[in-house]
């Protein structure tokens, strides 16, 4: 029954059914039903309202609404768009140099929102006719603008870290409690953050080399006449462009790296500090600001009322035996630890299609990372491995989120099919970063060990 349970829920989802009330709703009902033929004790929702207060009370997650804050005035204050232009009249007078000024930005984008949509679409409006205009292929534009906007997943300090670093952290001590561990030791966001910074500069690295190897091999994608300026870019409007969002995303993530402050703290710093600059700028009045903060309570709401969800999906899949099932499963696995854990990574591969990474980190990610940590496995490396893994589902054709986002704003001036075509270059460089990372976990591993011990 807890499987059947699963899959009507991946059902009711595909349907387009809102994610936290199908959560709830469906499982409360299956609750009902299996009490009825005494399969499911009733009295365990006597243990939900603790589960939500413990939510509602969680210090990492209270993190969330100030990055989500953040994020949002960046992107509505402009700053981004200036960032943009700027980089591409610097970089914009070298063939290909406008798609590693997108390259650039959508690395600070990342680390400065951390949501995808927001990146994706803020990209494609501000560089797709650009590129277009100045003769870059329409394949590899819209490939590079989807592959830059789901950098926000793996590159701190990013809210599906956040997340995973909460879950991951509940898991971690669960894991050691079954092994006989009554001292358990945690794993923090901080961990997390530390461990995707080497893979995610690695990947960004990937994506410039490919791009180098097909300016050499493929000149003609990348326009045919330079840009030229009629004055050149001054220094100070480039420092000016730069020296915000550098300086914001350093003190956020420095000052966690360092261990000066927590997540929640570093989060508060960042939120205050993107409302100065766009302050500063002249770009925040009370109507903008009235914006942010419906947009922030939007996406804030939605995050918690899918956690209260995927607890009482939660609560009813542990009362039909359903960690059994899996501990089982994953006990009974060819190839031990190595067949579990491809397992897990094709299963949240295939889900990444269907549903966001807010759904399958507190759904799926709770079911089986106490199993795979009691195997051995190191929470950090499971957590980047998971945040990468989902980064390329949301990549992959036909079905990733990032190529609905790209295509949603960019009108007639690219086609499904072009789109399609230029992810796959892309995707493959992501499947390699995995393979990479699977071989060698202490890509993942060295930092936080050196910054923390």
């Amino acid at each position: 029954m807890a499987l059947l349970l699963f899959l009507i829920i991946c059902l009711v989802l595909m349907l387009g059914y809102p994610v936290a009330l199908t959560l709830g709703g469906v499982a409360f009902l299956f609750a009902l039903a299996a009490s009825f033929f005494g399969a499911f004790d009733m009295g365990l929702f006597g243990l939900l309202p603790n589960r939500i207060f413990g939510i509602l009370n969680n210090q990492i997650l209270m993190a969330v609404p100030l990055f989500v804050f953040m994020g949002v005035v960046l992107e509505k204050s402009r700053i981004a768009e200036q960032l943009l232009t700027t980089m591409g009249e610097l970089l914009g007078r070298f063939r290909g140099g406008l798609i590693f000024s997108v390259f650039f930005v959508g690395v600070l984008l990342a680390a400065s929102t951390g949501i995808v949509g927001a990146t994706v679409v803020t990209m494609g409006l501000m560089s797709l006719p650009t590129l277009l205009k100045r003769g870059y292929s329409p394949e590899f534009s819209a490939g590079a603008i989807c592959a830059t906007g789901t950098l926000g997943q793996i590159i701190p300090p990013s809210i599906a870290l956040v997340l995973l670093g909460d879950v991951l952290s509940n898991a971690y001590q669960q894991a050691q409690l079954k092994m006989g561990i009554f001292n358990p030791k945690s794993v923090s966001v901080g961990d997390l953050f530390a461990g995707a910074l080497i893979p995610g500069l690695m990947l960004v690295s990937l994506y410039m080399l490919y791009t180098l190897f097909r300016l050499w091999r493929s000149p003609a994608d990348f326009g045919t006449a330079l840009v030229q300026e009629a004055e050149p870019t001054s220094l100070a409007r480039v420092i000016s462009a730069l020296l915000p969002p550098l300086l914001l995303i350093f003190l956020v993530l420095g000052s966690i790296l360092a261990g000066i402050a927590t997540p929640t703290e570093a989060a508060s710093v960042g939120a205050a500090g993107a409302l100065v600059i766009a302050l500063l700028k002249r770009q925040m009045s009370m109507l903008a600001l009235k914006e942010v903060m419906q947009s922030t309570v939007k996406i804030t709401s939605m995050v918690f009322l899918i956690l209260i969800g995927a607890s009482v999906f939660s609560l009813v899949f542990r009362g039909l035996g359903g960690e059994e099932l899996i501990h089982n499963l994953f006990a009974n696995m060819p190839g031990g630890v190595v067949g579990a854990m491809l397992l897990v990574m094709t299963v949240i591969f295939v889900l990444g299609f269907i549903l966001d990474f807010i759904e399958i980190t507190f759904v799926v990610v709770p079911l089986v990372a106490p199993i795979l940590l009691a195997m051995g496995l190191d929470p950090v490396w499971l957590g980047i491995m998971i945040a990468l893994n989902l980064q390329t589902s949301f990549l992959t054709p036909p079905f990733g989120f990032a190529l609905f986002y790209l295509r949603g704003v960019s009108g007639d001036s690219v086609s499904s099919g072009q789109i399609y075509r230029g992810v796959i270059p892309f995707v493959i460089l992501q499947l390699l970063m995995l393979i990479l990372l699977g071989i060698w976990p202490a890509l993942a591993t060295w930092l936080p060990s050196v910054l923390y011990g």
